[in-house]
Order: structure tokens, then sequence, then C-alpha cells
């Protein structure tokens, strides 16, 4: 097996990213193993690289040390590659679908990711793109295309990033009208806050948007919040943060496999934090779609938790 660590050096402000790449050489220095460690240059250039790599049909070990931006890259060189298993080491300023296993430092750890365990995970297929973690529409995608400008400010963090950026959006226009259908039933017209199709728990610096998704046991899991007053939302992010939303009335959430909506105008669409603008996607679930790297021992804490 051959090892290849794609590096984002301003994820998370590059504060990681010298310890890790340290640790990596460190632990390769008296093995035979053949290892790899690509800096990224550029927007795209994650991608590009690992389906290269995926594409030679060797059996890979991939690691993907930044934030979201990184691991979607990744993941999308290496969709449809089943010789290549993927990894995280987290660097960025939220890494949310990580949180899901509550070990962020055994993530940290190169040689438990090294002697790590394979679960095949699902993912979601938005368009021509994949995602790991989740995807939304609305207001929750308008906050993550801002959220991406405030992380790059002196001294923010990902949460604070999330929190300065719901307060510009506050000061908009919120929700959207949109043509919404849920395992291909019929459309309904929905006039929402936001909508979300999600594979694991948290998004948006540690939303916990999916209280009960887990990201293998095929089905993905829609919240819908219905749009509601200015003077309400404060407190029901609050609510929303903690996963604690089911019980209120405003918030219908369900498991399914695929979701669609149509618009009669662009909006924004949040795919694992990275945001595009459209009239209309599908997103469908795609099972055990990926060969995801758990750190030794993690697993163990899964079959516990589950």
């Amino acid at each position: 097996m051959r090892y290849v660590f794609y590096i984002n050096p301003i994820a998370g402000k590059g504060i990681a990213q010298k310890n890790i790449i340290d640790s990596i050489k460190n632990y390769f220095a008296d093995k035979a193993e053949d290892f790899k460690i690509h800096i990224t240059t550029a927007i795209g250039d994650a991608k590009q690289a690992a389906k290269r790599e995926a594409e030679t049909g060797d059996i890979i070990r991939m690691f993907a040390c930044g934030g979201e931006g990184t691991v979607f890259e990744v993941l999308n060189g290496i969709a449809g590659h089943s010789n290549v298993e993927l990894g995280v080491i987290p660097c960025g300023s939220a890494n949310d679908f990580l949180k899901f296993f509550e070990s962020r430092d055994s993530f940290l750890n190169i040689d438990e990711q090294i002697d790590g365990e394979v679960i095949s995970m699902d993912l979601i297929k938005a368009g021509d793109n994949y995602c790991l973690n989740g995807c939304s529409v609305g207001m929750d995608a308008v906050v993550a295309r801002d959220m991406s400008i405030f992380k790059k400010w002196p001294a923010v963090s990902g949460p604070l990033a999330y929190n300065l950026a719901i307060v510009k959006t506050f000061l908009g226009k919120l929700g959207i009208t949109a043509d919404i259908s849920v395992d291909g039933e019929t459309p309904e017209c929905k006039t929402c806050l936001f909508a979300v199709i999600a594979n694991a728990p948290y998004y948006g610096g540690g939303y916990k948007g999916a209280p009960e998704a887990v990201p293998y046991d095929n089905k993905l899991d829609f919240t819908l919040v219905d749009k509601i007053s200015k003077l309400k939302i404060l407190s029901f992010l609050g609510i929303y943060k903690k996963g604690e939303h089911k019980k209120l009335d405003c918030c219908t959430l369900k498991n399914c496999t695929s979701m669609e909506f149509k618009s009669e105008k662009p909006i924004p669409v949040n795919l694992d934090g990275e945001i595009i603008e459209t009239k209309s996607m599908k997103f469908e679930l795609e099972k055990n779609a990926v060969k995801f790297v758990v750190p030794k021992g993690v697993v163990r804490k899964l079959l516990i938790k589950v």
C-alpha cells in the first residue's frame, strides 16, 4: 500500500501543518512503505492530484490534511475508484464531519491513522459532485458563503466566523421559495428558512442540524426549517446548534434517500462548505461509496456508540 498526504498550507490559518508534516516524516523515517507529501498550491490542485494517483490503480491510502474544502477536493478526485481509501487529518477551523467520532486527537495522530481501520461510508451525490458531510439551501448556504470570507480574518475561529456570517445574513432578506421533493414525491412549493440534506450530524462550525444522522447507515437525514420571524431566529439557533430542534413545530426531520429542489432564480447551495448558485439540484444517497479510514481504537468506540 502507498500513502499520500494532501496538505493545504492555509487551512485553519496554517497552524497545524508543520507538526503534521514532521509527524509524517518521523513515522516513515525507519519504514519501507512508500509515501508522498503533496502541498496544495491552488483551488482544484488536490482534486486533480488525487485523481491522477487514483487512476494508477495502486492500492493507496490518501489523507486530506486540511478543512472541509480539502476533503471535498480529494473525495471528488477519487470518487468511483475502489483502490483508494480516504482519511482525514484535521487542519481546518471546523472539520465538522469528524465531530461525529468525538475523537479529534486520534485523527491528528499519524500512528493511529496509519494503523486505522476502514469503514464503508455513504456519500451524497449532488449534481456532478460528491459530499461526505452535508448539503443545504437557503439561509444556511448564504451563511456558509459568508463564513468563508470571515474565516480569512485574523484571529477569527470557525465558530466565530459562522456567528459573524449569521449576523450579516440576519440583516438581509431571509429564506427561499422553492419546489422541494423528497424521495420522488410530488414537489411542494415551500417558503422556508433553509433545507438540509445530511450524512452526518454537524456542520457550520458545530451546529447539530441532523442530530440522528449516521454516515454509514445507508440513509440520509432531511431537515426542513419553515420561515420564522427575525425576532425568533436567535433563540431558534441556540436550540438548533444543540440538535434539539426536532421538538419544534417549525422543523421537519425525516430519513430519505433523495431530495430535489427547483427555484425560479439561482440560489446559493452549500456542498460540504463549497458554495455554488443554481436553480435546481438533486441530492441522492450513494451507499457504501467510499472507504473511510478511522484511526485505531475509534472503531471500537463507534460500535459501542451505535
